[in-house]
């Protein structure tokens, strides 16, 4: 019985899983000096909490949740992203009441949804994603920004480009809406299905479609730009002239449109230019969701946040030849000759450890030279060799095995001479 993993996941083994480490430590040490803390909430969700916030006429809800019903009959979901969930915990636990606003937080684990798996695109996918809630300043929005761009640059990347729009208040995407019924109506029987329905209920949502997108009216379709009021505008100029001061460059693109519902006002992509990267060049994607919290049951609460997979991060690092894997390496391997040595030996290991140490030994009864091996593949800095002699001499012989130079310790002073070897030679 050969049983595989199911279509549309991964898994990550030792040598990939440590740029998913370094990456992860880099994301959270940004987030950590832009003062946004660590947020964890359950992997699924109460299905009401992504069709209220996400969108029903979105390809999320309509599409790709993995939804189910669990033994009390509840309808459950398996989160397709992370907002809406710190969303429901921020009103939940009444993060709007504390002191220290607006509320920054970050966040990072699996997300599900059911796509057609293909290169950076995964039906159990990982995200990384930042919240600030409860501040309507433009200059929050900037900062926000100015995070996402201080990571990619902290994990190397450099051919990214920031794309800006701006979608406008209730009032501004009403007119746009009407806008666009008027220019899509005469001719939506030319477009998909899912268009078709949207066209009443939500035609933003056909500027985001996959199918449609190289029709010749998305090309001519009326820009949100356009139909921003007087408030709406003065606030996207407020946010470009803080990026403009603190000299983070941007494009803005009028069609660009996330996938989600609950955004306002600023919205914003973050794409890869890198050769060799593909065709689908989106690293990351947010915006401004005024009015996602008052869904979930929460004050009137301004928010504006971002999610990036780090699958699609690991594809940008390769397209630009920047991920290289150390080879395993340990601070001293033991090598055991003999059975009381062998059972001396997990003491001393245990010790080692105690004291901060990277350790092994051998658990397979390999003769002398098998143990050196081991140590070499595990690239070893110092290889100690007890047998029976050096036992009963309370004694080890210890092996830099960068400059082959081999001295016998005291047992007794085996660890502290490790410690003090790995520090440069240097006493303390």
């Amino acid at each position: 019985m050969n049983i595989q993993i199911p279509r549309g996941t991964q898994d990550i083994l030792p040598g990939e899983s440590e740029i998913w480490q370094f990456i992860e430590a880099k994301a959270q040490e940004v987030c950590r000096r832009y003062n946004f803390r660590e947020i964890r909430t359950p992997i699924f969700e109460h299905t009401e909490v992504f069709t209220r916030t996400v969108g029903d006429t979105t390809d999320i809800v309509q599409k790709e949740m993995y939804t189910f019903k669990d033994r009390g009959n509840r309808d459950l979901t398996l989160r397709p992203e992370g907002t809406a969930s710190v969303a429901r915990s921020y009103v939940q636990h009444k993060l709007f009441g504390q002191a220290a606003q607006p509320t920054k937080l970050f966040y990072h684990g699996p997300m599900f949804r059911y796509e057609r798996p293909q290169s950076g695109r995964m039906r159990q996918f990982v995200q990384f994603g930042v919240e600030a809630m409860g501040s309507a300043d433009p200059a929050i929005d900037a900062e926000v920004l100015a995070l996402v761009m201080d990571i990619y640059k902290e994990v190397g990347i450099t051919n990214t480009k920031l794309v800006l729009n701006s979608l406008g208040d209730k009032e501004s995407r009403e007119a746009h809406r009407q806008a666009l019924i008027n220019h899509f109506k005469p001719s939506i029987h030319e477009f998909c299905g899912d268009c078709q329905m949207r066209l009443e209920k939500n035609p933003l949502r056909i500027l985001d479609c996959k199918k449609d997108r190289e029709h010749p009216l998305m090309s001519t379709a009326p820009s949100i730009l356009d139909y921003l009021n007087e408030e709406s505008r003065a606030y996207f100029e407020q946010v470009k002239a803080h990026l403009d001061r603190i000299g983070l460059p941007y494009v803005i693109d009028p069609t660009l449109v996330r996938g989600l519902d609950y955004y306002y006002h600023t919205a914003f992509e973050v794409m890869a230019e890198g050769e060799g990267f593909g065709a689908i060049t989106t690293l990351c994607g947010g915006g401004r969701y005024d009015g996602l919290v008052q869904e979930l049951g929460g004050p009137s609460t301004p928010g504006i946040g971002f999610a990036f997979s780090i699958e699609r991060l690991i594809m940008a690092l390769k397209a630009e030849n920047l991920v290289s894997v150390e080879e395993p390496s340990i601070d001293c391997y033991l090598v055991a000759l003999g059975e009381e040595a062998k059972s001396a030996s997990v003491e001393l290991l245990y010790k080692l450890r105690q004291a901060g140490i990277v350790a092994d030994k051998d658990y397979l009864d390999k003769k002398m030279k098998g143990q050196f091996k081991a140590a070499d593949r595990l690239n070893a800095k110092f290889t100690a060799v007890l047998g029976e002699n050096e036992l009963n001499e309370n004694r080890i012989e210890v092996k830099n095995m960068e400059t082959g130079e081999q001295v016998s310790q005291p047992l007794a002073e085996f660890v502290d001479y490790i410690k003090r070897e790995l520090k440069g030679g240097q006493a303390g």
